[in-house]
């Protein structure tokens, strides 16, 4: 149950956690949709998923861990990652993990590393710009108090259990 009021209806939790606020969510989306229409997506997943995990934000790790496992990967190998990635990859969710500890941490050798992997400018800031709008929105609903559908509970739990990384799935 969410720390503040939150209209009963249909929708998903993270949109009922907006519903006095839906210009934010909405520009929440637009930024989204900026984002990801310039970068490539399986690599904003990735980048997503590492953030998440960082975070400890369930309702983000199941959601994006969800896309990854039907696009790009399967439900076996996703809770495993960045296992079973190249080395490019790992090098991506590594840096998104670091964006959210640490921002101030990252060195121009960090940056480097992603280079040396083949990554232009354009490709770094858009892991940075998943990393960094993940912060927004998960700590949204954490602080919130919102958690990840029930829905989710459906998963295979060799799936679901380790992307459950903070707030429990919401029982029905």
């Amino acid at each position: 149950m969410p720390f503040i009021d939150v209209p009963d209806g249909d929708g998903p939790n993270l949109e009922r956690a907006f519903a006095s606020r839906p210009e934010v969510y909405a520009a929440w989306r637009q930024l989204v949709t900026a984002v990801t229409s310039a970068s490539d997506e399986r690599r904003y997943e990735l980048a997503t998923l590492a953030a998440a995990r960082r975070l400890r934000s369930s309702y983000c790790s199941l959601a994006h861990g969800k896309v990854l496992a039907e696009k790009f990967y399967d439900f076996d190998s996703v809770p495993a990652l960045p296992d079973g990635l190249d080395e490019t990859d790992r090098a991506i969710m590594a840096f998104a993990e670091k964006v959210v500890v640490d921002a101030t941490a990252i060195t121009e050798g960090d940056v480097d590393e992603l280079r040396r992997h083949g990554l232009g400018d354009e490709e770094i800031f858009d892991v940075v710009l998943a990393a960094t709008i993940r912060c927004f929105f998960s700590k949204t609903l954490d602080a919130l108090g919102v958690q990840p559908d029930s829905h989710f509970a459906q998963l295979d739990p060799a799936f679901r259990e380790p992307l459950t990384v903070g707030r429990p799935i919401e029982t029905a």
